[in-house]
Parts: C-alpha cells; structure tokens; sequence
C-alpha cells in the first residue's frame, strides 16, 4: 500500500519533476523496496531528498542514506538526482546550511516515519528544534544513539505538497492515537506536526484508535 501511494504521488506530480524527501529507519524499507519494482516511473526527473540523518558516514549500517540507497537507489534502472546530507561533515552547523540550500521552497512528497516516543525525522520531544520558524534544517542532538545528527524542521513538514507517515507496531500505537488527537501536544509527541498528512499505519500502530483503515 505504501508503495503503490508513493508511485502515485510521483506521477502526480508530473513532468515537472518530483521533489521526493525519504525517511529512514526500518519500517519504510520494505515500501522503498517494492517502489523499486513499479514500473513506468520517470526517475530521471525525481530529486530525492531525506528528512534527517545520523551523524555517521554515509555507508554506515545506521546511515539513512545508506538504507535508502540499499532499498531503492541501487535497485533502480533510472537514476533521480539524490540530495545527501552530510552526516559525516565535522561540522555539522555548515553541513545544515548548505543543505538548505539545496532543499527546494516545496517538497512535491514527504514520507516521514514515527519512533515509539512520537519523534518524527529527528524532531524529538521537547526539542528546541520543535520550535524553529525560520531555519528549514538544523543540527540536533537526539536522546538516542548516535545523538548527533542533522534534521528537517517544522517549516518543512509545514510547507510540503504531500506527507505520508508511515507507521508499524504496537509500541507505537499510544504515540499514534495522540499525534492524530483534536489538539495534539507538539512538544510531546512531535509527529504531531505532519496530523493533516496521509498516515498509513498497520493494525498494530492503528490499534488505538477509535476508528482506523489500517494496511
């Protein structure tokens, strides 16, 4: 299901090009995977960007990019123009800007993930970086290991065409049913900024809530 929305929402976005922002972790690499095996996608005219990465080289096992080109990248006949984050950049202040830099004004599609405390691309609770209104990507250090990385802002999330949160497992479920609530908490549960998204969530994640299509 995740799959077949992404395809979609590439053709959609027509011959213009796609502006397409992955996120990383394990529950969209199977998505990323099958996206892989659609056919008749123009990926010649698709900018992939990312959402957040760790502070580590770009082949790395807890790399985003390195996931993403694993899943996908290396997968595909044509080849998109992929926008890297330079996790591995010792500074990471100057590693952040010149990302903004390269970040369009306007993602075509933004595919987020959500950890079990509600984090959302490294947007962690109670983060400063919840509260940034003018930079779009910003160096963060992060409750969990490897702590120093590089995210998008709420800005981003804000101003995209597209979001899709892709969700699974039942430790994420409580975190789920408070992101989508009539007036979610941001600092509590930050995937709260991407509410009005498309989320697609399997049975697990989705168990909490009152009605649900789940995958």
């Amino acid at each position: 299901m995740a799959a077949a929305e992404l395809a979609q929402q590439i053709r959609a976005a027509g011959a213009g090009g796609c502006a397409l922002s992955l996120s990383g972790g394990s529950t969209p690499r199977r998505a990323y995977e099958l996206l892989a095996a659609e056919s008749g996608l123009a990926w010649d005219r698709v900018d992939v960007y990312f959402g957040d990465e760790r502070a580590v080289r770009p082949d790395d096992p807890q790399s985003n990019y390195r996931m993403v080109r694993e899943a996908l990248l290396d997968r595909l006949a044509g080849a998109p123009r992929v926008h890297r984050m330079e996790g591995e950049a010792a500074d990471l202040e100057a590693a952040a800007r010149r990302y903004e830099e390269e970040l369009p004004d306007r993602l075509d599609v933004l595919v987020l993930g959500m950890g079990a405390d509600g984090h959302t691309a490294s947007l962690f609770p109670g983060s400063p970086a919840l509260r940034e209104a003018r930079r779009r990507v910003v160096p963060v250090e992060a409750p969990a290991a490897p702590p120093r990385r590089l995210t998008i802002t709420p800005p981003v999330i804000a101003a995209a065409r597209q979001v899709i949160v892709i969700v699974s497992g039942a430790d994420k479920a409580a975190s789920v049913a408070r992101a989508l609530e009539d007036e979610p908490d941001v600092e509590a549960v930050p995937a709260a900024l991407a509410r009005e998204g498309l989320w697609l969530l399997d049975r697990a994640a989705a168990g909490r809530l009152a009605t649900c299509n789940s995958e």
